[in-house]
C-alpha cells in the first residue's frame, strides 16, 4: 500500500525523523486556515500517489494565507496523470541550501534490503540512475544487521557526502530505517532530503510503501488506506479474506493456490484468442479451504463484476478433497440464489475427483458445466463468455 505524502510525513515524525510542520486541507478555506496557523512562507502540495506534481502545477510556494487560498483553489480538482487532487498539504517553507536523495527498499532479486543514496536529489531519480549511475550509490543492507550509525555513515559517504555533512545525515538515515523496519515497509524514500541554510537536515518529501502481508501486526494501517481509490470488488474480497485482484476481462477465475490460478489466467487468455479475444476478469485464490462459505464469498465477488460473462472454477484437490470443493460449489449456488445467474465451468482434479464430479452431476444445476481438463474448461468458459 502506497501512502500519501502527508501520511509518510506523519510516520516520519512519529519515529523522530526531522520534518517540517504540515497540515492537510480539503478546501481552499482550510488551506488558508492552515497557512495562518503555520505562518510565514508555506508550500501548498497536491496529495496524489504519483510523481511529477511540481511540473503539473501541483506544488506552489506562497507567502500569505490569501495566496494559499488561491493556490489550493487551483490545485484541488487538478488532474495529475489521471489522479484527481482531492486534498492538499500545507507545509512550512524551508530555506534550502542543498538537496539530497535517500531510500531503503526490498531487493527481491537478492533477497535482501538495498539502500540508495546520492548528494544529487530533487530530480527524477530514475533519470539520474540512467544518465549518471555513478552518482547514485547502491549499498546492500543485511536485514539481520540493519542500519546502525556506522552503516548509515558508510551509506552517506558512498553517496558522495563530505565527512562533515555525513555526520549530520547519518542519524537521519538510521531513523528512516527505523520507519522501514518498524512499519514493515517495502520502500521508504526521501526526495529531497535537504540541508537548510542554517545547517539542519530535513526530510522534505517522503514516499512510503507498506507491506500489506504484515497488516496483522499493524491494525493502525487500516486507517491509512485510501478508501475512495479502492476498487469496491477488491475491498469486498479483502473483507472476506480472499486473495483477489480485479482484471479487465470477461471470464471470472476461481482456483486454489496462487500457482494454479496464475496458470489458469494464461490458459484462459490463450483460449480467449479463439473466441473473440475474451480475457480473464480476475485473479482469485480461495486457498486450501473451499467450503461453501468460502466459495460463496468468492462467487459473490466475481458475479458482482458486471464485466464477467462466465466463471471458470479450476481446483486441484489436495488437502481439501474434490468432494468438499463440490459441496462448496453446490452450497454456494444455493446461498447466492438468483444472484448467481452466469454460467460456471468447473474442472476438478486430484484427491476424490470422481466423488466431487458425482456430487455436481447429482445437483443438476443448469449453470454448471463440467470439464475434464484445464484446457477444455478454459475453452468452454471463453466460449460462453463470448456469447
Amino acid at each position: 500500500m502506497d501512502l500519501f505524502e502527508y501520511q509518510a510525513r506523519d510516520l516520519f515524525e512519529a519515529y523522530g525523523v526531522p520534518v517540517l510542520a504540515g497540515i492537510i486541507a480539503d478546501t481552499p478555506e482550510e488551506a488558508k486556515a492552515a497557512a495562518e496557523k503555520i505562518g510565514g512562507t508555506v508550500v501548498v502540495k497536491a496529495q496524489v500517489k504519483v510523481g511529477g506534481r511540481g511540473k503539473a502545477g501541483g506544488v506552489k510556494v506562497v507567502h500569505n494565507p490569501d495566496e494559499a487560498f488561491t493556490a489550493a483553489s487551483a490545485i484541488l480538482g487538478l488532474d495529475i496523470k489521471g489522479h484527481v487532487v482531492k486534498r492538499v498539504m500545507v507545509a512550512a517553507g524551508a530555506r534550502i541550501a542543498k538537496e539530497y536523495y535517500f531510500s531503503v527498499l526490498l531487493d527481491r532479486a537478492n533477497r535482501s534490503y538495498l539502500s540508495l543514496c546520492s548528494v544529487e536529489g530533487g530530480m527524477e531519480i530514475e533519470e539520474l540512475a540512467v544518465e549518471r549511475p555513478d552518482a547514485l550509490a547502491k549499498i546492500e543492507v543485511n536485514p539481520l544487521a540493519g542500519i546502525d550509525l556506522a552503516k548509515a555513515t558508510e551509506i552517506a559517504v558512498a553517496g558522495g557526502f563530505d565527512a562533515a555533512t555525513a555526520i549530520k545525515v547519518a542519524p537521519v538515515i538510521v531513523k528512516l530505517y527505523d520507519v522501514y523496519v518498524g512499519e514493515d515497509a517495502t520502500l521508504v524514500e526521501v526526495n529531497p532530503l535537504v540541508l537548510t541554510e542554517d545547517g539542519h537536515v530535513l526530510a522534505l518529501d517522503g514516499k512510503v510503501t507498506l507491506d500489506e502481508n504484515a497488516d496483522f501486526r499493524h491494525p493502525n494501517h487500516e486507517a491509512l488506506e485510501d478508501a475512495d481509490a479502492a476498487d469496491p470488488l477488491e475491498a469486498k474480497a479483502k473483507a472476506n479474506n480472499l486473495n483477489y485482484v480485479k482484471l479487465d476481462g470477461e471470464v471470472g477465475i476461481i482456483g486454489n493456490g496462487a500457482g494454479l490460478v496464475m496458470s489458469t489466467l494464461d490458459v484462459v487468455s490463450y483460449a480467449g484468442e479463439r473466441h473473440g479475444g475474451v480475457k480473464p476478469a480476475n485473479f482469485l485464490d480461495i486457498g486450501g479451504g473451499a467450503s461453501a462459505a468460502v466459495m460463496a464469498a468468492g462467487l459473490d465477488v466475481i458475479l458482482g463484476d458486471p464485466q464477467v460473462k462466465s466463471v471458470f472454477v479450476n481446483v486441484f484437490g489436495g488437502i481439501t478433497a474434490c468432494d468438499a470443493v463440490a459441496n462448496g460449489i453446490v452450497g454456494a449456488l444455493a446461498t447466492l440464489g438468483d444472484t448467481a445467474s452466469k454460467p460456471l465451468v468447473v474442472r476438478l482434479d486430484g484427491n476424490k475427483v470422481e466423488e466431487g464430479r458425482a456430487i455436481l452431476l447429482a445437483a443438476k444445476n443448469p449453470l454448471v458445466t463440467l470439464a475434464d481438463t484445464m484446457d477444455e474448461g478454459a475453452d468452454k468458459a471463453a466460449e460462453l463468455a463470448s456469447k
